[in-house]
């Protein structure tokens, strides 16, 4: 099998790999990973995100999204607030209650951070990130290689 096909294997499986190794490390704070790649997209932002957006920027599909949102808002970790821009898609920001579990699984995550830098080189981390970077630039614009 060629390496781009091998490279996107191992992808696939990193993501599921990652999503359960997610959900285990934050659901003593009562969240998933899809949960906190949600309150994550808010946090990140210097403003309010509609769910297209907080979609877009997490590689989700804005169902899901949509989703993860509806939970949060239940929860009140998350505030909709009107959106000038489009009446039926409103921006959402996170409640002081949404940063806390935001900030917590943050915290965790960083300590994760330092176990697995010890373990993988900085450099072989940047070239895997510029890799899938590239990758996700030919996808993204459909340009074939």
């Amino acid at each position: 099998m060629d390496a781009i096909s091998q490279l996107t294997l191992m992808v696939f499986r990193l993501n599921g790999q990652l999503l359960a190794w997610g959900d285990e490390l934050v659901a003593p704070l009562g969240l998933t990973s899809a949960r906190w790649q949600t309150l994550g997209a808010m946090a990140m932002a210097d403003q309010p995100l509609t769910a297209p957006q907080i979609a877009e920027v997490m590689g989700m599909t804005r169902q899901g999204a949509q989703k993860q949102l509806n939970v949060l808002l239940e929860l009140g970790w998350v505030a909709a607030q009107a959106n000038p821009a489009h009446k039926r898609s409103p921006q959402y920001g996170l409640t002081p209650q949404g940063n806390e579990r935001y900030l917590g699984a943050k915290t965790l995550w960083e300590a994760e951070v330092s176990r697995l830098a010890r373990a993988v080189p900085a450099d072989e981390a940047d070239q895997a990130t510029a890799t899938l970077h590239r990758l996700l630039q030919l996808l993204s614009l459909g340009t074939p290689a």
